[in-house]
């Protein structure tokens, strides 16, 4: 595992997009990544709205433990930039998550996301083309019916290989606030989109509606005391997910309960020490990153300076805390005024963490 949320993508990162300048345009800036659930592939996302995916070097496949560079597999625009005129609200095409399905055959499929649309894309390899039409030249214009005197039968030739990237599902509509989280149920058919007040769950099957699970938004916003930050289904439980919040808590539901979760059944947040307690203390608590580890046994979450990884069966009190930032502490100040204390630090375990 690692503790500052690189890790694992760290090295390769460097290997396919070098290090950022000065000078590089603010839409190449990288938002998310996601590595595929073989490894086999990483999907970058930036805040241009585009998705590049690199692919592992083939002679590495085989040889998990080598550091082989991953080269670009496939690039396309996810997201264009939109406005909502109702609200007079520009929406960036900046991708906030990317999240790979399960592979079931050839094909590779992801949910991508910005601040209000979800997009599930199809990625797939064509390296043959059907050649003998009967209607149409090759060139695709179609023959005058008189001039068919034969019947013969299309056949595939062989084709440079091309990486084809294919919308399937549009998701929208359905977040007043900002997507901060996606994640994938392990029943591979339905998925959890999070905002700062609401998580939603979705068929992969209908973009017209989905049924909302958890619900904070108070009555009186001036009563509103914490937000949603992260969000993530258990890796083998179905019916279980768990929620971070801006306060430092994560809250453990399960769906078997009641339709709408509003009541937790496990809540996992550490006391605080009066002795540490500061002006900074709620901003750097705040969950800005929830994983499982493989099992499901164990969870790791990312605050600004900490990672702390949980046992599922003890709420009281971290198993483990490892101290990221914590050269950063006697800096908060200079942080704050220049806004880096609200910076977000994603987390991940190691393909054999379990």
């Amino acid at each position: 595992m690692d503790g500052d949320g690189e890790g694992q993508s760290r090295w390769c990162l460097s290997q396919v997009k070098g290090a950022v300048d000065d000078d590089v345009a603010e839409a190449d800036i990288i938002s998310a990544v996601e590595f595929s659930h073989s490894g086999e592939l990483l999907a970058t996302g930036d805040r241009g709205g585009r998705i590049v995916i690199f692919q592992q070097e083939q002679e590495s496949k085989n040889l998990p433990q080598c550091r082989a560079e991953y080269n670009v597999y496939s690039t396309f625009q996810s997201h264009e930039p939109e406005f909502d005129y109702l609200k007079s609200l520009e929406i960036e095409e900046k991708i906030n998550k990317i999240r790979w399905l399960p592979q079931k055959n050839a094909a590779h499929f992801l949910l991508s996301t910005n601040d209000k649309t979800i997009k599930l894309w199809k990625i797939s390899e064509r390296d043959k083309r059907p050649e003998g039409y009967n209607l149409k030249e090759e060139d695709g214009r179609y023959r005058h019916p008189s001039s068919l005197t034969t019947l013969r039968v299309p056949v595939f030739q062989p084709m440079d290989l091309m990486v084809e990237a294919s919308p399937r599902r549009v998701y929208s509509n359905a977040h007043t606030y900002h997507i901060n989280s996606i994640s994938v149920n392990s029943d591979n058919e339905t998925y959890l989109s999070a905002d700062d007040l609401r998580i939603n769950l979705w068929h992969l099957d209908f973009t017209d509606r989905s049924f909302n699970i958890v619900d904070i938004k108070p009555a009186n916003m001036e009563e509103l005391t914490e937000v949603i930050t992260a969000s993530e289904f258990h890796p083998l439980q179905c019916n279980t997910f768990v929620y971070g919040s801006s306060k430092g808590s994560v809250r453990l539901c399960d769906m078997r309960a009641s339709a709408l979760c509003d009541q937790h059944s496990k809540l996992f947040e550490e006391p605080e020490d009066p002795s540490t307690r500061s002006f900074f203390s709620e901003i750097i608590s705040s969950i800005s990153d929830v994983k499982f580890s493989h099992s499901g046994r164990y969870m790791m979450t990312r605050d600004y300076l900490t990672l702390k990884i949980w046992d599922l069966h003890m709420e009281s009190q971290p198993v483990e805390t490892y101290q990221v930032h914590g050269y950063l502490r006697s800096k908060l100040c200079s942080l704050y005024e220049n806004d880096c204390i609200f910076d977000k630090f994603e987390c991940c375990w190691r393909g054999d963490d379990r």
